[in-house]
């Protein structure tokens, strides 16, 4: 499955975010629980050395759990202070303001050495699209700022906002590297929806879809509509349609229905928790 997906958007927040760094003490980067390696931006990891860095492992409730506790870990022996959380139930800010209020802590204890008293503390939240930066970052400031939507790219521009008295966070849209090469990577950001649909080659992507629901949950395949490891790609599509009552006007079973029914399924969590990746 190929795309090259590099909005000129994107490009310019690049360049904004390496002038931006240097006025950032602490940057809160939002990964995909499902998938936090392919949903990881490479650029960030870059530019964010020696900084303290807080990792923000968001839509944990669609992740495999046991999974999830073991990219904490992995993440520990990084250097990085990981916190799992669910943005939409609002699940996980508590311990999130934890992690913050620790690095910025260690900030002003800094400063105090320096002979520098009263400095707010900087935050940058970053990560690309589609992560849930805005949904964070509103739950965060309890009032809401960011611009939200499903879809990448409705972040389009830099924005100062006040946390708590001490703390200013500065938010940056989500970026995308300019190439992904590694077909897995690929797949998982396409799974996610941590890009547009119309840049990825639809068929290829539910045909991947398809075969990882078949090895990760057949029971819930089977279970629901009927299928088993025989079918193939096509064949699921026809009985999901007509599980789903999904049918054209002469009774024939809408397979596009189907495909869409069953990505969104996968991205919402209907079908459980499915961590594509692990350490």
């Amino acid at each position: 499955m190929s795309f090259n997906w590099y909005p000129g958007h994107m490009a310019k927040a690049k360049r904004a975010m390496i002038e931006d760094i240097k006025l950032i003490d602490i940057i809160v980067e939002l990964v995909d629980a499902r998938a936090p390696l392919s949903t990881r931006n490479p650029d960030i990891e870059g530019l964010g050395r020696g900084k303290e860095r807080i990792m923000v492992l968001n839509k944990a409730d669609l992740a495999d759990e046991n999974i999830t506790s073991e990219w904490i870990g992995h993440f520990r022996e990084d250097g990085l202070r990981p916190v799992p959380l669910d943005s939409r139930e609002k699940k996980g800010f508590q311990a999130v303001m934890k992690v913050i209020d620790e690095a910025a802590a260690n900030k002003k204890e800094r400063d105090l050495k320096r002979g520098i008293k009263n400095r707010p503390v900087r935050l940058m939240v970053a990560g690309i699209p589609n992560v849930g930066k805005s949904t964070f970052i509103n739950s965060l400031c309890k009032k809401n700022i960011a611009k939200t939507g499903n879809r990448p790219g409705v972040t389009k521009g830099k924005q100062w906002i006040s946390v708590r008295k001490g703390i200013d966070l500065m938010d940056t849209p989500g970026i995308l590297w300019p190439r992904i090469d590694d077909a897995v990577s690929r797949r998982n950001l396409a799974l996610t929806g941590s890009m547009n649909d119309e840049a990825i080659n639809k068929d290829e992507l539910i045909a991947e879809l398809i075969s990882m629901l078949k090895e990760e949950i057949p029971d819930v395949m089977n279970e629901r509509f009927g299928i088993d490891q025989e079918d193939d790609t096509m064949g699921v599509l026809y009985k999901t349609a007509e599980r789903m009552s999904m049918l054209r006007a002469h009774g024939e079973p809408d397979t596009i229905r189907a495909q869409e029914y069953l990505l969104g399924a996968y991205r919402s969590g209907e079908l459980g928790r499915i961590s594509l990746e692990r350490p």
